[in-house]
């Protein structure tokens, strides 16, 4: 049986392109990342933060920025903390995550969340909210790396 080069050539480079992606997933890492966010709203809120990733045993500054829109009043301050999966790199786990959820705090609260960004760094994070806060949005977090 003879087989065309050309149909050769396709399936070797169709083998490597699968290989390379499942190395790189291979490759991918975890962190654990911690931070706080204030958050005001009335109907349409903004939120900012400060916080640390900790990838690879360092210890990376960073800043978080963010703005909903939907049914919610209130402020309040949440300390989250949690894992950080599917990073190759420190730089992975910036950009713009989206959420839609719902809760409250009325003194104390808690929250949990699963966010992605667009290079694929998953947040999964537990979170303690102080303050009165009600809201049932949408809403985007911005993380940046602070030098």
């Amino acid at each position: 049986m003879k087989i065309s080069s050309r149909f050769r050539s396709v399936a070797v480079a169709a083998i490597a392109a699968a290989c390379v992606g499942f190395a790189g997933a291979a490759h991918a890492d975890s962190g654990t990342i911690r931070f706080s966010v204030y958050k005001a709203a009335f109907f349409i809120g903004g939120s900012g933060g400060e916080g640390t990733l900790t990838f690879h045993g360092r210890n990376y500054p960073i800043s978080i920025g963010g703005i909903s829109g939907g049914l919610a009043f209130g402020a309040s301050k949440t300390y989250f903390k949690g894992k950080v999966r599917h990073i190759r790199r420190a730089s992975d786990v910036t950009g713009v995550y989206g959420a839609a959820g719902g809760g409250g705090a009325l003194g104390r609260g808690a929250q949990v969340i699963v966010m992605t960004n667009d290079k694929g760094a998953e947040l999964e994070l537990t979170g303690n909210q102080v303050g009165l806060q009600v809201n049932a949005d949408l809403s985007g977090m911005s993380i940046g790396l602070r030098r």
